[in-house]
Order: structure tokens, then C-alpha cells, then sequence
């Protein structure tokens, strides 16, 4: 069994949810079905892509939720709905239900912006309360961090979604003239595209995929607000933590960098492109001690490199002095181009890799990407070095706390 396996996430140590904004860009309709629908207003930040998650079609969204009405809600319920659906194996449209939740699958999926959110969570039991989280207070945010399955042979352009409210003042009640416990018809266009397919940042060993992408994870939920918008840049980023042969991510004193597995590792290019931006100078840290936490050195050590257009991949906490790459460099898939270090906001040597819609590993918008091909060996939880599953995986991303090694 692995343990000491998590090192710390890129914006672990800044508040969750550090600014109010109603500005962030638009990806909803607000299209309405009844008469006096919730006074509530529903925006979509980034439209999802579908992608292969542990060999399973997901789209991975938010949906920020808030009250303009004259009294509080709760929100109690979330429905979800295809789209322009169409059965490749039966081409008949259909507007099936994909999800439905309430109670604690409904809180499982919520957390509130307000003072309550100024820490990171790392498991579901510091979650609040379905009725505490879903509570919309006049003028409150409610964000719903969404995980959607969608079946294999069903092809969808956009999900509907129908929310439904308790009202918290009596005069407003269900069933009066004033019923506003519903709102209908608000559409999330599904991108049309595929994610890009990346080659692995390592040439071989184990590595344990922490914070990997999940609906819980520290980096799906990690929200920062800056330059005026609120982002997750590291929607579908990855903690890449080696395993070495005694079943753990270090040897003898856990308080040496070197110790560590995974300490200058070589770093591989994952795709071909452009060097946009290096960072080398941030000294490593003593294992398990931060450093004062800023903006400017939050990712440590680091590089990115653009690989399409409006997709820059971030490879981050790098080993001080041990990047190969330059600035505006032209570089291929598959060369070094640095080493696996403990720099920035980190407690244990990892390399934290995420792709991204802009030049910054924090104002932007995390995408999604599949990694060509990697052995899948069983999760952290439980991983025994001399027994494990050994199972082969293409354009798929592993899930959270998967161990894998790269043929």
C-alpha cells in the first residue's frame, strides 16, 4: 500500500474561492418553461468537450448558480438532459435524462462562494450539507462543479438542465401565485472536438496520478479568481508522483530531495510546439516545508509550451537549474526538456502537468487531453508492488489515485 502519496497541488495554499464576480463569460441559455421561473442566473464558464476518462465518455463542466430574487432558495435539485441526441445505433433523436440529483449526490456536487470557501477541501467528509451548500442567500453563489457520463453510442450537441428550489420565505411558498421553486431550458453547448493526444511525460517507471482528474479532487475544485474572472486551470492537471520498488514515492529520510523517486526524473516534451514561457531560478524546497506562497511562485520552477492554438501544456514544480528548453524554442515530442523537482507550492518532489486555453498556469481555462498509451496498475489506495492488475490503456486519461507505467 502507497502512502505519504500527495504532494501538494499548484494552488494549494491560495483560497478556493477568493473574489464575488457576475462577469464571468457566458456558455448558457436562459431560456425559460414556466411562467414565474426561479429569479436565478445560471452561467456555464467554460462548455464542455467529451473525454476519455478511465475509458469512459465524460464531460467535465461548472455551472455558477445565482440568486437575484427577493428572498433566499435552496436549491435542491439538478436534472440533466440530452440534447439534439441522436443513438448511433438506432439514429433516433432522443431527450433522455443523463443525471439527477438531490440529496447528498446533489451536495457532493456543490460548494457555496462565500467566507466558508477560503480553504481547499480534500475528501467528501468536510463537504457541506446538501441543505447548507445548496442555500442561496439574496445576491449568493452557489457553484455546481458537474461530472457527467455519457453512454457510448450516444452522440449529443448540448445537455438541459431543470433545477428545482425550496423558497426560503413562507409568503413565497410552493404552490401560491408567487411559485418561483423552478427553473427549465438551460442549455450547455457540448464542444465539438476532439482532445488533443499527448505522449507521456516520462520514458518509463511508475507514477501515481494524485489529484488526478475525478469530480473531488484538490484540482477540480480548485477555483482561483484573477485578472477580473474566476478560472480552473487545472481542471483536468495531474500531481505525477513516482512509486519506486519499495511500494512508496521515497527511501530512508523523507526529508532529502533526493530521497524522493521521483527528484530529477526526466521531464518529456508531450507534444511538439513552442517554448512560451520558463521559469528555472526558484531554489527546491526542504521535503514538507513550504516557502511563502505567491502568485509569482506558486508553479515553481516551470515551463510552457504552446501546442495548438489556444492550448499551452504547463509542466510545473521543475528542479532548479535543470531545464534544457528556452524561451520561443521550437521544440519535438519526446525530448527532455527538464527534471522533476520541489519547487513552488509543493511538499514533495512531483511534476504537476496541465493543459490549458491561454499562456498562464492560472488564468485560464483547464481543457481536456488524453494520454496515447500507458499500462494501467491499480489505484494508490491499495497498489502492492508484487500483485497488482496490468492492464493496457489508449487515448484515455487515468483517473485520480491510478498507478500506471508508460510502455
Amino acid at each position: 500500500m502507497i502512502g505519504q502519496l500527495r504532494s501538494g497541488c499548484v494552488l494549494r495554499g491560495l483560497p478556493l474561492f477568493v473574489a464575488f464576480l457576475l462577469g464571468a463569460a457566458v456558455a448558457a441559455s436562459t431560456a425559460q418553461s414556466s411562467a414565474r421561473p426561479s429569479p436565478v442566473e445560471v452561467l456555464t464558464p467554460k462548455p464542455p468537450m467529451l473525454v476519455m476518462i478511465e475509458r469512459k465518455r465524460v464531460l467535465v463542466y461548472e455551472l455558477h448558480i445565482t440568486n437575484f430574487g427577493p428572498s433566499s432558495l435552496t436549491l435542491t435539485g439538478i436534472q440533466v438532459f440530452a440534447s439534439g441526441a441522436e443513438s448511433s445505433s438506432t439514429k433516433e433523436t432522443s431527450a433522455g435524462k443523463l443525471a439527477d440529483y438531490s440529496g447528498s449526490s446533489l451536495g457532493e456536487l456543490l460548494h457555496p462562494v462565500d467566507e466558508s470557501s477560503q480553504m481547499a477541501m480534500s475528501d467528501s467528509s468536510q463537504m457541506a450539507s446538501p441543505r447548507e451548500s445548496g442555500k442561496l442567500d439574496i445576491g449568493h453563489r452557489v457553484i455546481a462543479f458537474m461530472y457527467i457520463t455519457v453512454p457510448p453510442d450516444l452522440r449529443i450537441s448540448a445537455l438541459r438542465h431543470r433545477f428545482s428550489f425550496d423558497v426560503a420565505d413562507p409568503s413565497r411558498s410552493q404552490g401560491t401565485p408567487n411559485d418561483e421553486t423552478a427553473l427549465d431550458g438551460i442549455v450547455v453547448p457540448i464542444l465539438q472536438e476532439s482532445p488533443l493526444v499527448l505522449s507521456p511525460p516520462f520514458k518509463d517507471g511508475v507514477w501515481l496520478a494524485g489529484n488526478g482528474p475525478s469530480n473531488t479532487s484538490a484540482h477540480r475544485r480548485s477555483v482561483v479568481a484573477i485578472d477580473g474572472r474566476a478560472y480552473i486551470s487545472q481542471r483536468f492537471a495531474i500531481d505525477w508522483v513516482m512509486v519506486g520498488k519499495n511500494g512508496n514515492t521515497f527511501h530512508d529520510s523523507r526529508d532529502r530531495n533526493e530521497n524522493f523517486w521521483a527528484f530529477g526524473q526526466p521531464v518529456l516534451a508531450v507534444a511538439d510546439g513552442e517554448v512560451t514561457e520558463v521559469i528555472d531560478d526558484i531554489p527546491d524546497n526542504i521535503p514538507g516545508k513550504l516557502p511563502t506562497v505567491t502568485v509569482q511562485n506558486i508553479t515553481g520552477n516551470h515551463v510552457i509550451v504552446r501546442i495548438a492554438p489556444d492550448t499551452y501544456v504547463a509542466f510545473a514544480h521543475l528542479k532548479q537549474g535543470s531545464i534544457h528548453v528556452r524561451l520561443h524554442q521550437k521544440i519535438k515530442r519526446g525530448i527532455q526538456i527538464a527534471a522533476v523537482g520541489n519547487s513552488g507550492n509543493t511538499t514533495g518532489a512531483h511534476l504537476h502537468l496541465q493543459v490549458t486555453d491561454r499562456n498562464s498556469a492560472l488564468a485560464a481555462e483547464g481543457i481536456p487531453y488524453v494520454l496515447d498509451k500507458f499500462r494501467f496498475l491499480g489505484l494508490g489506495k491499495d497498489f502492492e508492488e508484487d500483485h497488482h492488475p496490468d492492464l493496457p490503456q489508449s487515448r484515455t486519461l487515468p483517473m485520480d489515485d491510478s498507478v500506471v507505467t508508460f510502455p
